[in-house]
């Protein structure tokens, strides 16, 4: 009878150990080895290994990011600047026959603009290609950048400036008549428009570099 008792209790105890025991225990988590969030911590485990992994790949590629952004904005100058003196030498192109672009004062004007803007892109290239290859900028660094915006928008408004006198008396030949020398003068001035194009394009980097100098 005593092992009876003895067996009885021990049943007993084992079967309100088992009733005791939290529903948790009997089913082991393994949530967090399959990436998921447990109930406990209310997924902020997971989300912070995202995060975490997350934020160090977001630096890097803002980094990259911004150095081919200033790798782009230091190279432009040298393809604007050689794209408006290719422009400017179509525009300030003379052309043959008996009317000539010199017996107009609108397109004396014009060449002698398209001229300075071929000098000035082409001075201005030959200076950024240079300071690219390694070489001094005979400019400083302050100055440079004050010579680009101030030269740039100065040069683009002479170009402006000549188009508007030439398009009107172009208009006015070809409602008369359509010949070579008329389609010269409209592709000079499609041309010098272009170069104007490149040159303000310019002035906006290095306005947008002018801007980001410090002084300190």
């Amino acid at each position: 009878m005593a092992m009876v008792t003895t067996d009885a209790t021990a049943a007993a105890t084992t079967a309100t150990a088992a009733a005791e025991k939290p529903q948790d225990a009997e089913k082991p988590d393994y949530a967090p080895y399959n990436g998921a969030s447990t109930a406990a911590d209310g997924g902020t485990g997971a989300r912070a290994r995202r995060g975490g992994g997350g934020g160090g790949g977001g630096v890097v590629d803002s980094v990259v990011a911004r150095w081919r952004r200033e790798d782009m904005l230091d190279k432009s100058p040298v393809a604007l600047h050689a794209a408006a003196a290719v422009f400017a030498f179509v525009a300030s192109n003379q052309h043959g026959g008996w009317m000539q672009f010199d017996r107009y004062q609108e397109y004396r004007y014009l060449l002698a603009i398209a001229s300075l803007a071929l000098l000035y892109s082409l001075a201005q290239a030959a200076r950024h290609a240079h300071r690219m290859r390694g070489g001094v900028d005979p400019v400083s660094s302050a100055s440079g950048r004050l010579l680009d915006f101030v030269g740039d928008q100065v040069v683009a408004y002479l170009l402006m400036s000549a188009l508007s006198a030439a398009v009107p008396i172009t208009n006015r030949m070809r409602s008369a008549v359509v010949n070579n020398f008329t389609d010269a003068t409209a592709a000079a001035i499609s041309m010098a428009f272009f170069a104007f194009v490149a040159l303000a394009l310019s002035a906006v980097v290095s306005g947008y570099k002018l801007s980001k100098q410090t002084y300190m």
